[in-house]
């Protein structure tokens, strides 16, 4: 039987395929082919996302990880990660260590820092003669310092984890992907030395105590650096493009800056840089809404598709800072694995939206966001460049 290739094909990249809408009003959850001709079910409604993120008898593992569906090439979330047997107990400990690094206390904390920050990266980006790269000039930079600051990791090293980085979430070509992987840790291994040396008050030095595993660490290490500023780099972009092509919310925003926080809310709702999904599995049978997902299957929940869907949310495709909170965005995902690294992320782009327009309120794009040049075959994807005037 000839089965939907997901991720479904879309002409404009602030978009979701009306794809996703059609196939979850016909099936619900549907079972559709990847990129790479694997078989898995497709999860694209909210309340299905919601309790699938949240049953504990699906994993990022695979009982049996050599017979497991792949959504892509990708060594990161292309496939199955870890052991299915220790799967549950290493993912509960990691939560438990980076709880107190990451709390919304710490974050509140570092929020002066991260505004100060943006007002240096805003100061120099109007001292520039237009046009200029505001993905090159803030989008790209803030998000680097931040966690450079928060993980320890030295500013001067950015051009190269950045180029790790890229390479680590290559979609097409596995072994590229795992050979970066490897090269991240040789170069989280020496930073690792430094701290037990020379601990400071960050992350990895927390993390250098509270563990003894070099491999572990520089693995959780540098997966924070590939999260922490990899996807909040998008969310910038996307959220200058979303609110510059709503022009009457953006004049709200201008207004009161006050509603930094509610745009914020409604960009990590629409933003939608990468349709990858999310890959869990089976670690045995499930029945759900009507359909058994046998053990071994895969899942893949792909929540930009999750945050419009119109049973939730009026007219879902509609940007609307002023959009009631009641329902919140699974942007950062659900449950046990609701994303560690949300406050951080929150803070920023409050700092970002509660500030660039108030200081460029003439900022506008100098081509079209069709020609905005893309960053292609990355898990997530988003903008090379984002060229402005004001």
């Amino acid at each position: 039987m000839s089965r939907p290739v997901i991720p479904f094909e879309r002409s404009n990249p602030l978009e979701v395929p009306t794809a996703y809408r059609d196939l979850r009003a016909k099936e619900g959850i549907a079972k559709v082919r990847t990129q790479v001709g694997d078989e898995v079910w497709l999860v694209s409604g909210y309340e299905d996302a919601r309790a699938l993120f949240n049953d504990r008898r699906l994993g990022r593992s695979h009982p049996e990880p050599e017979k497991a569906a792949r959504v892509s090439a990708s060594a990161l979330i292309g496939g199955p990660q870890g052991e299915a047997a220790t799967e549950k107990a290493e993912h509960d400990h990691m939560r438990k260590l980076f709880m107190p690094s990451f709390s919304a206390r710490r974050m509140k904390a570092l929020g002066e820092d991260v505004g100060a920050l943006v007002d240096e990266r805003l100061e120099r980006l109007a001292g520039l003669t237009p046009p200029a790269d505001l993905h090159a000039e803030l989008s790209f930079p803030l998000p680097v310092l931040v966690i450079c600051r928060l993980l320890g990791v030295p500013y001067e090293d950015r051009e190269y984890f950045s180029g790790v980085s890229a390479r680590m979430g290559d979609l097409l070509d596995e072994q590229k992907g795992l050979a970066a992987r490897e090269e991240m840790g040789a170069y989280m291994a020496g930073l690792i030395e430094r701290k037990r040396h020379e601990p400071g008050e960050d992350v990895l030095s927390d993390l250098v105590d509270e563990l003894d595993d070099d491999g572990k660490i520089s693995q959780l290490a540098g997966g924070l650096l590939f999260a922490g500023h990899e996807t909040t780099v998008n969310r910038i972009d996307y959220g200058v493009l979303l609110l510059l092509g709503n022009p009457d919310q953006l004049d709200l925003l201008k207004a009161d800056p006050g509603l930094a926080k509610a745009a914020v809310e409604e960009i990590l709702r629409m933003a939608a840089p990468s349709l990858h999904g999310l890959p869990r599995y089976a670690h045995e049978d499930i029945e759900y809404g009507g359909i058994t997902i046998s053990k071994g299957e895969a899942v893949v929940i792909t929540t930009p598709a999750a945050n419009r869907d119109e049973r939730i949310y009026p007219d879902p495709d509609v940007f609307d800072i002023r959009r009631p909170q009641t329902d919140p965005h699974l942007g950062f995902g659900y449950g046990p694995r609701f994303c560690v690294g949300a406050s951080l992320a929150r803070v920023e782009l409050e700092a970002v939206f509660g500030r660039l327009f108030q200081r460029l309120p003439g900022l506008r794009l100098t081509v079209p966001v069709e020609e905005l040049p893309r960053t292609e075959a990355r898990i997530t994807e988003g903008f090379a460049e984002l060229p402005v005037t004001w």
